[in-house]
């Protein structure tokens, strides 16, 4: 477990708007997106990808007839726990799919 850290107060609780925001709702993605041209941290892009990641995810198994429907309670509480990652200020990867994220979501940079 990691604690994103920077150099002042507001620069970290940008961080941690931008991070927030991008998961609530693919706007609030769009528009954490935008705010983290103007104030990029590493923090909010770890966060950027998580939460893209999730939502892919999601929609992925939204095609799959009940079983990917009930897989898509796990992703919502995956996407709680980022959620709370996120407002806590803590850099970790949501089980699972988090490192797959990580690597492969690699053009929000």
């Amino acid at each position: 477990m990691s604690h994103y850290h920077t150099d002042t107060k507001t620069a970290y609780d940008m961080a941690k708007i931008v991070a927030a925001l991008s998961y609530l709702t693919i706007v609030g993605w769009m528009l954490a997106i935008i705010l983290y041209g103007f104030h990029r941290s590493t923090f909010a892009r770890f966060h950027l990808r998580q939460s893209l990641g999730l939502v892919i995810t999601a929609a992925l198994l939204s095609f799959i007839p009940l079983i990917g429907w009930l897989l898509n309670i796990a992703v919502i509480f995956l996407w709680f726990l980022a959620l709370y990652y996120a407002l806590t200020g803590q850099k970790r990867s949501v089980p699972l799919l988090g490192d797959f994220y990580q690597r492969h979501l690699d053009f929000i940079c």
